[in-house]
């Protein structure tokens, strides 16, 4: 990234700002009539040619203004995402929008609808496709001679059930025992941790606890926390915005029939949203992971519910977008997710 002065800085931001506004190449007398330190037409062209030079403007054509580059909308920003804050009536339409919501798939068909609203982009939101849940209970009934209902409930709200069949029979208060063993220990244990603690002290414990043991054992080995991978939910709102506002019909069939195929949206959103990462993410140019996609933006964060990660937010959008408007409602959102569903407990 270019190391530019406070001058060079302003005249960027500028730049990019009416460029993003008209779609026009933006012109140093253009500038000259708005800037706030009055100067001349002649200073003004000196600094575009130095962030020319520099790579973060380009000339279209010999006789045209400047317009951002790649690199100019990267340095743009990543200085918003520090300093833009949430415009009061992106707020409110916010809260009005996720106003009692307490479901993480309603929650994330909303993130869509919303994001496309705001950004005047493609407002995407995919929830988790892995069996990394939190563990809230588990409930075991005795249904007949050696059948059980393993109900088990995670943090997120999402309820499985399996029948089981046991190599021997249990009774009702040996489940209850059991149960209640697997609750008082791995309430908020990812569910798959808890198999994996489970495995070590079924084989080191079971002297000390041998019925109970014995029991939880033959639970867990029939299957009672046995998780299987689902297929990710994807909300995709918006593609009208696209049609509106996109003026190369090529650009705009590749991006549209990436948007068709929910694999690819699952795909782009896993190679570019970390889970990791504790701030919004903004990507311009998606060529790294589809070729088709080199000058459009994605703007993305995780979605979280404490430490669970039940999906991924973003706005897709064209080069020129109101990144200001996207970056801040995606952080927002994001924040609003893990409020909403850790206040519905």
């Amino acid at each position: 990234m270019a190391t530019i002065g406070r001058r060079e800085r302003e005249i960027l931001t500028a730049i990019v700002e009416t460029y993003i506004s008209t779609g026009e190449p933006v012109g140093s007398r253009t500038l000259a009539r708005s800037n706030s330190e009055r100067l001349s037409a002649a200073t003004i062209r000196n600094v575009m040619a130095d962030l020319a030079e520099a790579g973060l403007l380009a000339q279209p054509h010999t006789s045209s203004g400047r317009v951002p580059s790649v690199e100019g909308y990267r340095y743009y920003a990543e200085r918003l995402s520090g300093e833009a804050s949430l415009k009061p009536d992106d707020e409110q339409i916010i809260q009005r929008y996720f106003h009692g919501v307490d479901d993480v798939q309603d929650f994330m068909e909303r993130t869509s609808h919303v994001l496309s609203l705001i950004s005047s982009g493609v407002g995407v939101a995919v929830t988790s496709t892995g069996p990394r849940k939190a563990l809230e209970h588990v409930h075991f009934q005795r249904l007949a001679e050696q059948r059980v209902l393993a109900v088990v409930v995670t943090r997120s709200g999402v309820v499985r059930d399996r029948l089981l069949r046991l190599p021997r029979d249990v009774n009702q208060s040996e489940l209850d025992l059991a149960a209640r063993y697997i609750n008082d220990n791995f309430r908020g244990w990812m569910i798959e941790d808890v198999r994996r603690e489970l495995e070590r002290r079924i084989e080191h414990e079971r002297s000390e606890y041998d019925q109970l043991m014995n029991s939880v054992a033959q639970l867990y080995k029939s299957g009672a926390l046995a998780t299987k991978e689902e297929a990710a939910e994807v909300f995709v709102e918006g593609t009208a915005n696209l049609v509106r506002n996109e003026n190369d019909t090529d650009r705009l069939r590749q991006l549209l029939k990436t948007l068709e195929e929910k694999t690819r949206i699952v795909e782009l959103l896993s190679s570019y949203v970390d889970t990791r990462q504790e701030a919004v993410r903004v990507i311009i140019g998606l060529e790294e992971t589809m070729p088709d996609l080199s000058s459009f933006v994605l703007i993305g964060a995780p979605a979280r519910r404490g430490e669970e990660i039940l999906g991924r937010l973003a706005v897709i959008g064209p080069t020129r977008m109101d990144y200001q408007h996207a970056i801040t409602a995606v952080s927002y959102i994001a924040r609003l997710f893990d409020k909403l569903l850790n206040d519905s407990e």
